[in-house]
Order: C-alpha cells, then structure tokens, then sequence
C-alpha cells in the first residue's frame, strides 16, 4: 500500500504569527490570550513559552509565575486568517490542497507519480522552503506523510516543531507503539475513559484489538473504522452537515454588567445571523448561556419556526434573557448558539407565514456590510458592544473576513 496522504500542521500558529509580525518578540516566551487579564486563559504558547510548562487553557496569572518574561500578546484573529490563506496559497503552489482541517492544519492527496519516500521527502522539504520564503520564516511547520490522512496527522504531531515524519506501511503498527492513546486523533477524555474501561490502556493494547472488539468499545462502525485506520485503509467518512452556529465572549471588567451583556449578546446573535444566511441555513432553535464571575452558570433555550430573520431572532433572545434567575455576582462569559438547524434547500414553507417578511431587509444590510464593512448597518441593541466581541477562531471554523473582519 503506497504512501497517498500528506498533512502540514503548523506549530503553535498563533504565536508564531506574532513572532513573525514582531521581531521583538522572537526567541522569547509568547502567550497569545483574549484580552489583557489575568483571570483569562492562554489560547496560544510559542515553543518557548511551552517549555516552561505554559500551554493552551493555562490560566494567565499561573503562565506568568511559570513562566518569568512571559510576553503576553492580545489575539489578533484577522490576522491569524489573512496568515492562513497565504499559507494555503503557499502549499498549493506545491501540491493542491484537498483538505482545509483547521486553521492551522490542511491535509493532501499524493499524486500517483510522487509516492516513493525519496519524492516526498523532497516535496516536504519544498514546502518548507516555499513557506520560508513567500510567507515568512517563523512560520514553522511539521508534515507527515502516510498511507492515509489518519496517520498522516499522527506523523504530524510525532515530531516538532519544524518536524517530517514518514509512516510506511511496512512499520505498522509498531511504529506507532511509542504514542499515547490521546496522541491519536479521535481519542480525547472521555473515549480515552472509555477505553480504559475496556481494558485498553496503550496504543499497541488498541491495534492488537480485532475489529469486533472495537466495534463494541466505539458502539457501531466508528470501531471499524478505528480499526481500517490504524492499519493503512482509506475510510470513507460520510459529509457531516452544519449542526450550530454560535458565539461566546468573555466580558472585560468594565463591562460585567447587565445592561453591557445584553449589548453583546445582541451583536453576538446579529453575527451569528448572518453566518447562518451565508451558509445557506435556517435555525429552529436558540441557546443562551450566562457564566458568573463565581463560576456559577446558568443557561436556556427556546425552540420555534425555522428562521433566519435577526430581528424575530432578537426578539427570542430578549424572552430568554428575561427568564434569567437573579444572581449576586458580576456576568464574566455569554454566548448564543442557534442550532436544529436546516438546510434552505430542505426548508418547507409554512402553511400560516407571518405577514411580516424581513427576507429582503435581511439580503439589504448583509450586502451593504459586505461592500462597505461590518457594522456599516446593524439593529441598535448592539450600539454599546460594537467593539467588544471580536473576531474568534474556532477548531473547525475559519471567519469570512468579509462578514467577521474586525479593527485588529
């Protein structure tokens, strides 16, 4: 079985995209964080940083007794997508890009006259340099090779930063014996518990496994699937459709407030609703969720007729809002999430519409945005908020810099 797959995954992007931006912040320890406090988490740690034990989810207080000289940098998201595409730009110049994984991972196809080691050892390396030299040289990445894009990603993790590792075949499964369960993709806390409760506890226990076994530890063909990865297969996986859209936010002190938090979850749902029109979907529900400064949560939903209109969407939110409990501490989080969501091509006209139809307001103002920028138009709950909530990168979501592009 040949080598077909290639991944890239670039090593703690974040910071390295600061590291590239700034000189001054090169060779030190960098952590990227949300905005400047210390009761925040670190979502990004250069290689620096790292080795003093600071990593993604570190609180910021803890990163800086860690770590002394710790750099703190305020994520600049729009410029973590800009470095995306030109990195995009940079691989596909070299071999096409099948794949986009996240933001910092994409995965190739191996055409079938580059699948001797010698070639794509050479088409690595010709990567790497094409990075060095069209997109910037603190831009390190880490590229596995394999017979399929499972282990590709598996070789991409065994060696960093600036790593090249070839899974061949004929190494298999031994070669992947020096992991931990949680090095493979798929396997986070909970399916790791799961296993173990199987009497799985090493990745070797895991490939020894027949595939009837581990049909019945992943409970249906995710085990065989499992099973046809670790040994080369390619797996078909079936498309997975949109199932939310949402945003979060963590408030600054000045704005722990009621009347601040409303504001932002207004221009939290005015984005959300305009993602959900871009991507072609209706919602038929919506998720409020409220976090205190005491770690003490509280959250809602509410469900209805498929919509995509921002103002009946306002209107639900304001329901929900009401319905929160009184409580003595401050608001540190908020966020909303539409979700039972339906494809526009699926959606059935109801018998009964509203004689309002905000369909073509809506067209209007995410057009006007779109040409002359975001919040050019928008609903006035948002007034007080506009620059708070900006821009976010999630695993699986790249913002459109046309609808989510912020100051920074």
């Amino acid at each position: 079985m040949p080598l077909r797959s290639l991944v890239v995954d670039f090593n703690s992007y974040f910071a390295s995209v600061e590291q590239q931006e700034n000189p001054a912040l090169r060779g030190k320890p960098v952590a990227v964080v949300p905005l400047m406090a210390d009761t925040t988490c670190c979502i990004a740690a250069s290689y620096e940083a790292k080795a003093y034990g600071v990593k993604t989810g570190t609180r910021v207080g803890d990163a800086k007794k860690m770590c002394p000289g710790l750099q703190l940098v305020q994520a600049k998201h729009a410029g973590y997508v800009r470095y995306h595409h030109e990195l995009v730009a940079a691989v596909e110049s070299c071999i096409h890009v099948e794949r986009v994984m996240s933001i910092d991972e994409m995965a190739c196809s191996l055409p079938t006259n580059v699948r001797e080691t010698a070639q794509v050892v050479d088409l690595a390396k010709l990567i790497k340099k094409t990075i060095f030299e069209n997109v910037g040289e603190y831009l390190k990445c880490s590229i596995g090779v394999a017979p399929n894009v499972f282990l590709a990603k598996t070789a991409s993790d065994m060696q960093k930063p600036d790593g090249l590792v070839v899974l061949q075949l004929e190494e298999l499964p031994d070669r992947l014996y020096e992991l931990e369960l949680r090095d493979l993709c798929g396997i986070g806390h909970n399916m790791e518990e799961r296993l173990h409760r199987h009497g799985i506890f090493t990745v070797k226990a895991l490939c020894l496994a027949d595939q009837d076994f581990l049909r019945k530890v992943w409970g249906g063909v995710e085990g065989q699937r499992m099973y046809d990865r670790l040994r080369g297969d390619e797996v078909w996986q079936p498309a997975t459709n949109k199932t939310t859209i949402g945003h979060s936010h963590v408030l600054p002190p000045a704005k722990r407030n009621d009347e601040s938090a409303l504001a932002i979850l207004d221009n939290l749902l005015q984005k959300a609703l305009t993602r959900l029109r871009k991507a072609g979907y209706l919602a038929a529900g919506l998720h409020l969720s409220v976090k205190y400064v005491d770690k003490r949560s509280w959250a809602d939903d509410v469900t209805f007729q498929e919509t995509q209109d921002t103002l009946e969407a306002l209107r639900l939110l304001h329901i929900l809002w009401k319905r929160r409990p009184n409580h003595p501490e401050p608001i540190m989080a908020v966020g909303v999430t539409l979700f039972n969501l339906v494809a526009e091509t699926n959606h059935t006209l109801s018998l009964f519409p509203k004689s309002t139809d905000r369909k073509k307001l809506n067209q209007m103002m995410d057009q006007l945005n779109e040409k002359f920028g975001k919040h050019t138009l928008y609903y006035g709950g948002a007034f007080d908020a506009l620059k708070e909530a900006p821009m976010r990168i999630a695993f699986t979501h790249i913002p459109d810099l046309d609808l989510e592009s912020d100051v920074d």
